[in-house]
C-alpha cells in the first residue's frame, strides 16, 4: 500500500479564548478559503513543517497548542493526511504578503470562518478547536536518542554518548521545540539526555538544568512526579525509557512508551492534563 501523502497545518487563533478570531487564508489557485497548510518537505518533522507552513503562507510566529484530528483525503487518486493544531498566534501577521500561492488573509470571528471556509473539513476542524480549552501549557517530555549499546559501552553508564542516530535525533528535537517555546529545560544528569537537549539549548542560548530525579537511578515515584507537576511554564524535560512511562502515567493517566529519541506533549491546563500526543524523531 502506498504512505498517503503528508502535510501539516494549523488553525491559528488570537484575542479572548472564549471570543477567538481564526485566520483564514485564500488561494487564487483554488479560489478557496481555508486554514494554512502545506506539504512536508523531504525528511521534515510534521511539526516541523507546520510552523514552516504558518510562516511562509501567513507571515506569523504560532505557539502549538494542542492537536486537533488529521483530515483525510483524495488529492490526485492518492490519499492525503493533514495534521493540524490550534496554534496561538504570537504576532499580529504584519508581514504577511499577497502572493501567488495566497492573496489574502483575513481575522474572523469563528461563526463568521464557518461561513467563509470552502470545505467541509475545515468547520469540523473549528468545532473541535472550541471544544476544549485554548489556552494550555505544554510539558514536551523527550526520551534520549539513540546512545549505542549498553552492553558494549565501557565505564560508567551515565557517561555513555549520542551515536550518529542520535545526534540527528537531537537535531530533530532542536527543529521541534520552538513550536513549544519552553522556557525551562531539565534533564536527566546522564550524557545522552543532556546532549538530547543541548542543540535546542544552545540555538536559544538557555541553561539545561540537571536533575537526579529524572536518571535512572535516582527516580523516585513520589518525588519524580512532583517536580515536574509543579513546573508551571511551558517546559522541555529528558529523562530515560525506565523513567518517562510512569512518570507520564502519573500525570496524566495515559499510557504512553517512547521509543529512543521520541518525546510526548502534555497540554496542562493547572493541574490538569487535557491531552496527550507521541510524535518520533
Amino acid at each position: 500500500m502506498t504512505d498517503p501523502l503528508r502535510a501539516a497545518g494549523a488553525v491559528v487563533w488570537r484575542g479572548d479564548e472564549r471570543r477567538p478570531e481564526v485566520a483564514v487564508i485564500h488561494r487564487p489557485a483554488y479560489d478557496d478559503w481555508t486554514f494554512p497548510k502545506g506539504k512536508l518537505k523531504h525528511g521534515e518533522h510534521v511539526i516541523e513543517a507546520g510552523l514552516r507552513e504558518v510562516r511562509e503562507e501567513t507571515g506569523m510566529g504560532i505557539v502549538l497548542g494542542r492537536a486537533l484530528p488529521p483530515v483525510h483525503y483524495l488529492a490526485k487518486g492518492r490519499l492525503k493526511r493533514v495534521d493540524y493544531w490550534a496554534a496561538r498566534a504570537t504576532d499580529d501577521g504584519a508581514d504577511f504578503v499577497p502572493g501567488d500561492e495566497v492573496d489574502e488573509m483575513r481575522w474572523l470571528p469563528i461563526d463568521l470562518a464557518r461561513q467563509v471556509l470552502t470545505w467541509e473539513w475545515d468547520a469540523g476542524l473549528l468545532r473541535a478547536l472550541v471544544a476544549a480549552p485554548l489556552s494550555t501549557t505544554p510539558l514536551v517530555l523527550v526520551r534520549h536518542g539513540h546512545a549505542g549499546s549498553r552492553q558494549e559501552w565501557k565505564g560508567d553508564d551515565s557517561r555513555r554518548p549520542l551515536d550518529d542516530v542520535g545526534r540527528a535525533q537531537a537535531a530533530t528535537v532542536a527543529r521541534v521545540l520552538p513550536a513549544y517555546r519552553p522556557e525551562v529545560l531539565l534533564s536527566s544528569p546522564s550524557r545522552r539526555c543532556v546532549q538530547t537537549l543541548q542543540p535546542y539549548a544552545s540555538g536559544v542560548k538557555a541553561d539545561i538544568k540537571l536533575e537526579p530525579l529524572l536518571s535512572e537511578e535516582g527516580q523516585d515515584w513520589h518525588k519524580t512526579p512532583t517536580l515536574v507537576r509543579e513546573l508551571r511554564t511551558a517546559a522541555a524535560v529528558c529523562s530515560h525509557g525506565k523513567v518517562l512511562p510512569e512518570l507520564i502515567g502519573t500525570l496524566s493517566g495515559k499510557d504512553v512508551h517512547l521509543r529512543k529519541g521520541a518525546f510526548a506533549v502534555l497540554h496542562r491546563l493547572g493541574d490538569q492534563v487535557v491531552s496527550v500526543e507521541r510524535y518520533p524523531t
